[in-house]
């Protein structure tokens, strides 16, 4: 028995920038932190299996979905537990197992959950096949598993700060990515842990369909949308600058200019629910906030004013949203 667990992210600023169609030019930068929501994947051999050589089974405990195949060729992508097929089938595993998947977030929370669980994934796998894996070699598998095999379009950042876990600092070059991670003070990261809230709007989101209208504005050369990538990617450089000199005001401020260029980008980003709840944040005490990943929908992330934070947390929940509770995992991709 081989089981794994990955942690999803935050995505601090800068977020899109990590797309390699938006770093050709210049690169792109990211400030995320990894955080304890998790994916899991436990994979076993089936002893019961033996003799039926490439048996598969597999349990998307998440969906209560069950998926038989007598070998990885019969593997077909059909909208179910997609991503597992994909690991299976790019790993080439040819033995009779069984893997079963979960996750800790919620459905299209904008935290990376698939590229968690795809991490998860082929941290479980290639340890069960003798093929062990370093923290990078899974990121780049798990982004190309998800963007060549998949057709999903993103970026990279999910997948890396999954695999290594911590706060960190990217930097992309097109398909080229440097991570660094951010050695926060003690109490700047007791502060930052004390003061962030992560809510669930209870809406899902499909961060494909907003991906994809990003990405037509910007060829199309909108200036909203080009001037808007500009920004976060400087964003983000401004953001690793405030975390490690344990500035949470200007990591307030930087937020909340994230995300009005984050709505810059293309007007799918927000909704009348999401502007609600910025707007009750606001009252209640939040010095910033952005919506994560793609936004739409999904999850908020707020930073309290000092000693506001249970006021934000009552608000939000006043107002029907679901507060998620987390510290940050600095450990990343574990296998056992």
């Amino acid at each position: 028995m081989v089981r794994a667990r990955a942690p999803v992210r935050i995505d601090f600023a800068g977020g899109w920038t990590d797309v390699a169609r938006f770093a050709q030019e210049s690169a792109g930068a990211v400030a995320n932190a990894a955080i304890s929501i998790y994916s899991y994947a436990s994979v076993s051999r089936d002893e019961a299996r033996e003799g039926a050589k490439g048996g598969i089974r597999i349990y998307a405990a998440d969906f209560d979905l069950y998926i038989e195949a007598s070998d990885i060729r019969r593997l077909e992508y059909d909208g179910n537990a997609d991503l597992v097929k994909a690991a299976i089938r790019h790993l080439n595993v040819d033995e009779s197992f069984s893997i079963t998947t979960r996750s800790d977030a919620p459905p299209g929370s904008g935290l990376g959950t698939s590229a968690a669980m795809g991490v998860a994934l082929i941290g479980a796998l290639s340890r069960l096949v003798g093929r062990p894996l370093l923290a990078h070699e899974v990121a780049e598998l798990a982004s190309e598993i998800e963007r060549e095999e998949l057709h999903i379009l993103g970026g990279k950042q999910d997948q890396y700060a999954s695999a290594l876990g911590g706060v960190q600092f990217m930097e992309f070059f097109g398909e080229t990515v440097r991570a660094a991670p951010l050695r926060l003070a003690a109490a700047t990261e007791f502060a930052l842990q004390k003061h962030l809230v992560l809510c669930y709007t209870e809406q899902s989101r499909l961060s494909g369909d907003i991906h994809q209208r990003v990405t037509d504005a910007f060829a199309r050369g909108e200036p909203g949308t080009t001037g808007a990538m500009a920004d976060l990617k400087r964003i983000a450089r401004e953001m690793k600058d405030a975390l490690l000199l344990g500035d949470l005001d200007a990591f307030a401020r930087l937020m909340s200019e994230n995300w009005e260029n984050q709505k810059r980008l293309h007007p799918s980003v927000t909704n009348a629910r999401i502007e609600e709840l910025f707007a009750i944040a606001a009252r209640a005490g939040a010095a910033g906030g952005k919506a994560c990943g793609a936004g739409g929908g999904g999850c908020l992330v707020f930073i309290a004013q000092p000693d506001r934070e249970h006021l934000l947390r009552q608000a939000l929940r006043d107002a029907g949203a679901r507060i998620i509770d987390f510290v940050l995992d600095h450990a990343g991709l574990q296998v056992t």
